[in-house]
């Protein structure tokens, strides 16, 4: 099944209304019907903020988290557009993808 690789990228210690920002992203998906989703901590990363990585104790809570979906594109849409209508401003990228099961 073709469909997109919906990533989001968070900072690990971020809140949305009173909620991690990575679970605000779950459970808002889920609320949109969408059938799965996972967060992925690192453990090291770079961007436009400097580079952060989990040995420096000082960074702690700074470090990405990616929230990852594979959806179809108008989901994908959905979930776009609710994070932009709840007011965050967020990284992500879209990638195509397919998804099946081994036989």
């Amino acid at each position: 099944m073709k469909v997109v690789c919906l990533q989001v990228f968070v900072s690990e210690a971020s809140r949305h209304h009173g909620k991690l920002t990575y679970e605000w992203l779950l459970d808002t998906a889920q609320a949109l019907g969408v059938g799965g989703g996972s967060a992925f901590g690192t453990l090291a990363g770079f961007g436009r903020h400097g580079r952060r990585d989990a040995g420096f104790f000082e960074l702690a809570g700074e470090l990405p988290v990616v929230v990852e979906f594979f959806v179809e594109d108008a989901m994908a849409d959905r979930l776009l557009h609710a994070i932009s209508e709840a007011g965050l401003k967020l990284v992500y990228a879209r990638l195509p993808a397919e998804i099946g099961i081994t036989s």
